[in-house]
């Protein structure tokens, strides 16, 4: 096994191996070398060939105040701009743009080698661009204002933790995933706050969230402590989980979701 970049592409290449279509699911974000990947596919991509390259969108992530999706297996976080100027940089051009809604909203860009004709630029690439300028992505300001926003929903959570614990309420949590440990971690939420979460995951059961120590049970832990509040961990997944667990509205519970702001549902 090797990691992809220059150094592979180039092997592969030289051994006659390249390819008519290059597919990365959610990969670019967690790439150390983004530049040397990018080359990569460029000098494994044969003339005529498309990449399609899928990752959240930091559009969506900003307006959706989405900061529990940074931690830390993800190097770099990509708007239509950045995917733009980089695969520019080596060679390629971005003709097409889907925007979907898995991870809270993501992009799917497909590009091919910047002289190939076959591949007509559309519409889409550049309504993003506009949507992004005008959204202020290529501008400091915009990050600063949206860690102040991340700020402020870390004390809105306390805040409601804080009162409903005064008011002797149980909280139990859903879910075990990457973007929990960073939203329990960053706003301080251990066992004091949240008596335990649950999980779908069989290899989950019986162990713990990395930082915060909230042990890991299967989901029929919930019906049998009957906690007041829910706190739905993978946002993203909310009705769903709102409805498997629609019972736990027979003895008054409530679920609460943190992003985009905290929410008593």
């Amino acid at each position: 096994m090797k990691f992809f970049g220059i150094e592979t592409a180039s092997a592969l290449a030289e051994a006659g191996t390249q390819a008519d279509l290059v597919v990365g699911n959610n990969v670019l974000a967690q790439v150390p070398d983004v530049n040397s990947f990018v080359k990569g596919i460029s000098i494994i991509l044969k003339t005529g060939g498309v990449c399609t390259i899928e990752f959240p969108h930091l559009l969506k992530t900003i307006d959706g105040n989405q900061f529990d999706q940074i931690y830390h297996e993800h190097f770099s976080y990509f708007s239509g701009l950045t995917a733009d100027r980089i695969f520019a940089a080596h060679g390629m051009r971005i003709f097409d743009v889907d925007e979907l809604p898995t991870h809270g909203g993501s992009l799917r860009i497909y590009a091919c080698h910047a002289n190939d004709n076959s591949h007509p630029t559309e519409a889409s690439v550049s309504e993003l661009l506009r949507r992004e300028r005008q959204a202020g992505l290529h501008r400091l300001e915009t990050y600063a204002a949206f860690a102040n926003r991340v700020r402020a929903t870390k004390r809105k959570l306390l805040s409601f933790l804080i009162e409903a614990k005064g008011c002797n309420k149980s909280l139990a949590g859903y879910g075990a995933p990457g973007k929990g440990n960073t939203l329990l971690n960053y706003c301080g939420i251990r066992v004091d706050f949240l008596d335990y979460t649950v999980d779908r995951n069989p290899y989950k059961h019986g162990r713990y969230l990395p930082g915060t120590h909230i042990p890991i049970f299967p989901p029929e832990k919930i019906f049998e402590t009957k906690p007041d509040y829910v706190l739905i961990l993978p946002w993203n997944l909310k009705d769903e989980i709102m409805s498997q667990f629609a019972n736990i509205r027979s003895w008054g519970a409530r679920f609460v979701v943190p992003i985009p702001e905290v929410s008593v549902i």
